[in-house]
């Protein structure tokens, strides 16, 4: 009666909120995700949770099945881990690069999860590169890049993590502030500050700024989000970063966050491997490691 499938489901409606999100963490329709809760629901004799309620209520039924899911699905998610060492090389090295300033927030963690339970995996972030990450990893330099800009290069591979959202975060004095959304030609006018990296990396000017044909007025580069922060705070300039980096800082209420365009602004994380890692065991766990916690950690982000 029960599935494993089931028990996946609800978990992911108790971390989604809504029918619309718990679709999309698994990879299905709303219309499938509802007929499958029904159709369970039927067989049980038991209704698992509150229609129309955001976030989603459970039923006692419902509770009942998310504690055998909780108890169930890590055991089987370990299960899988040992089974996958005893049909392959235990071994592997996971040095990785990150093109992403605001990534640590979820790649500690997912790190420190992971090390938990592939201690023989060498895992490590080389630091002060002289190259470019992507050809390094197709030089096997490296054996994953965090990148949300993927170049077509011979055998590597783009595993999408998630999709993000990038805002603009102004002062609040800002007269964008009170706006729901902001054009390229706002952007005018004002010092943007960004991470010091190329412009050709960066989603506001590649996606925002570029196609409207739009220069800011001046741009300052900081090193560090919360250096950022004071500069906006302060009215020294505007910024555009991923919605999870600036969740702290709204919910402080130090800056405000305005979208980049009516239907804002969306990008795809990707984790870039070699094609002949791929079907390593430590990598795909890795990567549904990377996947688990990042919707566990941050907010605003849907599946890729």
């Amino acid at each position: 009666m029960l599935e494993l499938r089931h028990l996946r489901t609800l978990i992911a409606l108790r971390d989604a909120g809504s029918l619309v999100e718990a679709a999309e963490r698994v990879h299905l329709t709303q219309s499938a995700l509802s007929h499958q809760l029904k159709d369970l629901e039927e067989r049980l004799g038991n209704p698992l949770f509150l229609r129309k309620t955001r976030p989603v209520e459970f039923t006692r039924a419902g509770q009942r099945l998310l504690a055998l899911a909780e108890q169930t699905l890590p055991e089987v998610r370990r299960a899988e881990r040992d089974l996958a060492r005893l049909a392959g090389d235990e071994r592997g090295r996971l040095h990785m690069a990150i093109e992403c300033h605001s990534c640590f927030q979820w790649l500690m963690p997912t790190i420190d999860h992971f090390r938990d339970h592939w201690p023989e995996v060498e895992v490590d972030i080389p630091s002060g590169h002289n190259f470019d990450p992507l050809p390094a990893l197709a030089r096997e330099q490296l054996d994953l890049v965090i990148t949300a800009d993927p170049q077509p290069l011979p055998g590597v591979h783009y595993e999408p993590l998630f999709r993000y959202e990038g805002l603009l975060a102004v002062a609040k004095q800002h007269h964008l502030a009170g706006k729901a959304w902001a054009g390229p030609e706002e952007l005018a006018e004002e010092t943007l500050i960004t991470y010091p990296v190329e412009h050709a990396r960066l989603d506001v000017f590649t996606q925002f700024l570029d196609p409207a044909g739009i220069r800011p007025r001046e741009i300052r580069t900081a090193e560090l989000t919360i250096m950022m922060m004071q500069l906006v705070a302060s009215g020294r300039g505007v910024c555009a970063l991923p919605s999870w980096a600036l969740t702290e800082y709204l919910e402080r209420d130090y800056v405000r966050g305005v979208a980049l365009g009516e239907q804002g602004m969306w990008s795809t994380l990707f984790a870039a491997i070699r094609e002949d890692s791929r079907d390593a065991p430590w990598m795909e766990d890795f990567l549904r490691t990377a996947r688990e916690t990042s919707f566990a950690v941050l907010e605003g982000i849907k599946p890729a």
